[in-house]
């Protein structure tokens, strides 16, 4: 079941996406980020036990971006991390928010619901705030996507 993040799912979610970082494949989080940003946060629960998130967070009028999708070992490929990409869809329509970016390893991945590759330099220069503070900044190797909502399929 997908819903929206509780102040109480914030551990799990950090626990997640820390995972993931420690692979070399996130940015990390502290709690108090996802604290901070708990709104933006959807969650995936199984039995009352979460097992992915994904945030949609706003950077400005006509701007969003697709962050920190993380999935469970053991729950991967069952479509968990497709449906809460599509639930961050959804929101930004709900928002009127028609241009959605995410920074990726796996493009294939947000190809299938219609984001293209573009060059990050066509993303405003707010949003590298996080990248700053990582250790493969600036080499990092994830490709910038974007998907404009009024032209999307899917």
């Amino acid at each position: 079941m997908i819903r929206k993040a509780r102040v109480e799912d914030s551990r799990k979610i950090q626990e997640m996406i820390n995972f993931y970082a420690s692979k070399g494949l996130m940015l990390p989080r502290s709690l108090s980020s996802i604290y901070e940003h708990i709104r933006d946060f959807f969650v995936y629960a199984i039995d009352d036990g979460i097992v992915a998130c994904a945030a949609l967070h706003v950077c400005w009028e006509d701007l969003a971006e697709i962050r920190a999708l993380a999935v469970q070992e053991g729950c991967d490929s069952k479509g968990i991390g497709s449906r809460l990409v599509r639930s961050c869809l959804e929101e930004a329509q709900q928002l009127s928010i028609s241009k959605i970016f995410c920074l990726t390893y796996i493009p294939q991945f947000f190809e299938k619901f219609g984001f293209r590759i573009i060059d990050k330099n066509e993303l405003p220069k707010k949003i590298w705030g996080d990248c700053i503070n990582c250790i493969k900044f600036p080499d990092c190797e994830e490709e910038a996507m974007i998907i404009e909502l009024d032209k999307a399929s899917k």
